[in-house]
């Protein structure tokens, strides 16, 4: 019978995307902030990247292989993830470290949950919270950019971030800011770059622009409010890179739309409490994985309610 009617499991409809499809549409968005990375910090830079990724391939293709379940290399996502841990490091992290936290991020946040979209926090993030932990020195080691090429007279400097404590903070420009002239992490300092793979991303749809307006707008409302500059704040740190590559990862993030409200908000809000009142001037990385730990919290409290289906009766 030709019209024979199909029954099968949601969902019926299909965008005609993969995995794979996704996450090359997630490499080629994060190019930009790559080159970016290479310009400001040197080739020491790609070698940080090299090393992050190969380690996160080698790491996937292993514990598959150990854990004798179905090989998952092919779908990509490994390597969005080792770019990611990379462009949370600074340049000057040693190749053993920024591998150590390659194998943490595959191995122990995402593989021993069952892999891709089974983890409960950002992988990439859980990588850099543990090397943060473990090598803070290294960690918070910062090079001014273009010390590579001769350029600037400094090879150290402190972030933005850290300048606002000080009295420094009148010499912030936030046009260098934009460009990524300024201390930080190799794929968090240019802003614009990342804006470009934002866009690139939006337009591909493969990511909502709901949770990184929000997220940007809570902590430049926050800033405002409390008397601290709100342009600094979003141009500086990882706000960027967390919010339009981090906060938005599909196994982590709510899936309906007041879900992901309270999500963005929470991550805006708890970065900016952790900023200005906690011992660390950043906090892009424990905000979002903290949200992400409550994302089935609020899933659960914002559910939509089914077409049809009355509220339920209060009891006395």
């Amino acid at each position: 019978m030709e019209n024979t009617l199909m029954v099968s499991s949601s969902p019926h409809l299909h965008c005609g995307m993969n995995t794979r499809d996704i996450m090359r549409d997630v490499i080629i968005a994060l190019i930009p902030s790559l080159i970016a990375s290479v310009w400001l910090f040197g080739f020491r830079a790609l070698a940080v990247e090299v090393v992050c990724v190969a380690a996160a391939l080698a790491s996937e293709y292993l514990s598959r292989k150990v854990m004798k379940r179905p090989q998952t290399v092919g779908d990509l996502s490994c390597i969005v993830t080792g770019l990611l841990l990379a462009f949370n490091l600074p340049v000057t992290v040693p190749l053993w470290q920024a591998a150590l936290g390659s194998v943490v991020a595959i191995v122990v946040a995402k593989q021993m949950f069952g892999g891709l979209g089974q983890n409960f926090v950002n992988p990439a993030l859980v990588g850099r919270v543990v090397l943060m932990g473990s090598f803070p020195d290294a960690m918070n080691n910062w090079v001014t950019p273009l010390a590579w090429t001769g350029q600037a007279d400094a090879v150290s400097g402190a972030t933005p971030l850290a300048m606002l404590a000080t009295d420094a903070a009148a010499e912030i420009d936030p046009l260098s800011l934009l460009f990524g002239l300024r201390g930080g992490c190799l794929g968090e300092t240019c802003a614009a770059a990342l804006l470009l793979g934002g866009v690139y991303l939006v337009i591909r749809h493969v990511i909502s622009p709901l949770i990184p307006t929000i997220y940007i707008g809570t902590v430049f409302v926050l800033t405002w409010i409390l008397g601290a500059n709100p342009v600094v704040h979003i141009l500086s740190g990882g706000l960027m890179i967390g919010a339009i590559f981090m906060a938005t990862d599909y196994a982590t993030c709510p899936i309906n739309k007041w879900g992901k409200v309270v999500y963005a908000v929470g991550c805006g809000a708890l970065t900016v409490l952790i900023r200005l009142y906690g011992s660390l001037p950043e906090g892009v990385s424990f905000a979002i994985v903290i949200m992400n730990i409550l994302t089935p919290l609020i899933e659960r409290l914002t559910r939509p309610r089914p077409f049809g289906e009355g509220r339920k009766a209060v009891r006395s």
